[in-house]
């Protein structure tokens, strides 16, 4: 099926690219004709997808005060861009050669950077490689510290999720799995929820990602401390960033928000109440809280 087979009112433009290694790669851009202000680009977690974003995007594409275009990326084995055949290429560095290839092609930089999770980590990576290419940061749950219960959490589902069978199935897959942490979700949100997740064939789910991103998570020892990103995120100090963190997370932890504090001059740090990791940026707050962090930046 289509990206764009399940929308109504489709508001966004399918764009799809060709990775160096010849993979072709997908992405919505939003509000692409609608400003010339700072172009924004939306990172998504391990597991997820450029559906992640939808609300986020829709919102800060048309916003009254400064519409903004933003692009939201598939990574290579996630949503509708190609599963690569070698499971090794699954990794941040593979991972942001193919963002700044998207964003070469579409002559973005100095762009806005929203990273949840594993997104956060490529920006903190594309700040060493080519800081051209970012003005602002979101970090969305994710720091230079990984908490091991939060590795191990994800590294237990990754990959060994069943494919529920009706989109209701996936709405309860969706609830069972988060309710813990995501105490303030309405009831018809997890049906919401679970067609970001999954991709959809012939009105059913499908999956959302290449199971194969297990194997590569596989190769991290979780008995062994996390190797600790601090000098990258040292390198996001000549930018504003913003850092979200979800009140239950288990992957960011508030000691490390307050030492990411310390050491960055120009970061602001907010706590996104009744969420875990990673925050949905799918509430009115949050969503107001990114749009005018990109504004302040723009000044």
């Amino acid at each position: 099926m289509t990206p764009n087979a399940s929308a109504d009112a489709q508001n966004w433009e399918d764009i799809y690219y060709t990775s160096q290694d010849g993979l072709r790669l997908y992405a919505r851009g939003y509000g692409l004709a609608a400003s010339s202000a700072r172009p924004i680009v939306c990172l998504a977690g391990l597991t997820r997808n450029s559906r992640d974003f939808h609300s986020l995007a829709t919102a800060l594409s048309s916003n009254p005060g400064q519409p903004r275009p933003v692009y939201c990326l598939d990574y290579r084995g996630r949503g509708y861009s190609d599963y690569d055949p070698n499971w090794r290429n699954y990794s941040p560095f593979i991972e942001l050669l193919d963002v700044l290839d998207f964003m070469t092609i579409r002559s973005i930089s100095a762009a806005g950077i929203v990273g949840t999770s594993r997104g956060g980590i490529i920006a903190m990576l594309m700040s060493v490689m080519r800081p051209s290419a970012i003005g602002a940061v979101v970090l969305n749950d994710i720091g230079p510290v990984i908490e091991t219960p939060g590795l191990a959490r994800i590294m237990g589902y990754a990959g060994k999720i069943p494919l529920p069978f009706t989109w209701a199935e996936a709405a309860m897959l969706a609830r069972d799995m988060n309710k813990r942490f995501f105490t303030q979700i309405e009831p018809e949100e997890w049906g919401e929820l679970a067609r970001q997740w999954f991709n959809e064939d012939k009105g059913r789910p499908t999956p959302g990602y290449d199971s194969n991103l297990a194997k590569a998570l596989e190769e991290i020892d979780v008995s062994k401390k996390m190797p600790e990103m601090w000098p990258h995120f040292k390198s996001l100090s000549r930018f504003p960033v913003l850092a979200l963190r979800g009140e239950n997370s288990d992957l960011l932890s508030t000691k490390t928000v307050a030492d990411m504090a310390a050491k960055h001059p120009k970061m602001a740090a907010v706590t996104v109440p009744g969420q875990g990791h990673a925050p949905l940026l799918r509430d009115r707050f949050t969503q107001r809280i990114i749009s005018d962090f990109f504004q302040d930046a723009d000044g």
